[in-house]
């Protein structure tokens, strides 16, 4: 009866992070040809705690240790909600069915991508400076 119970438990946390079907498909809406390093979050129609604190921790890192990236757009923060028929493709590209956090470099038009999700889902809500440290370490590694 535990173990039903745990396994319910485990598969309505699952849902609440988003849904959908996953399809492989190449594509970008972005401009490829500008050397860039870009974080993106990607979330469902419903978002947990953690989901929500993801987003929060990233957009914070990248504010306090990367704001003139941003600015100079260097460095782009997206927050893509995969709920939305116009994010279908993006969503499809990186193969994303629920939340999820990928960093990717483009260089001379091609882009290199890291999956950061499971990092982020153990890190973001209960270790948030290892989080935005994690990142921020990330991040540089991808700038050199």
């Amino acid at each position: 009866m535990k173990k039903i119970v745990i396994l319910m438990t485990l598969c309505l946390g699952l849902l609440a992070c988003g849904n959908g079907n996953s399809k492989a498909q190449k594509g970008n809406d972005a401009d490829n040809t500008k050397d860039r390093i870009e974080v993106l979050y990607f979330h469902g129609k419903q978002r947990c705690a953690t989901c929500m604190a993801i987003e929060q921790r990233a957009k914070e890192t990248l504010e306090e240790q990367f704001a003139d990236e941003l600015k100079n757009g260097t460095i782009v923060f997206r927050v893509i909600d995969i709920s939305q028929p116009e994010n279908e493709a993006l969503a499809d590209k990186y193969e994303v069915t629920w939340s999820s956090l990928f960093v990717c470099r483009w260089k001379a038009g091609r882009e290199t991508t890291e999956n950061l999700t499971e990092f982020a889902f153990g890190k973001a809500r209960t270790a948030p400076e290892a989080f935005k440290s994690g990142l921020a370490d990330r991040i540089r590694e991808l700038q050199k």
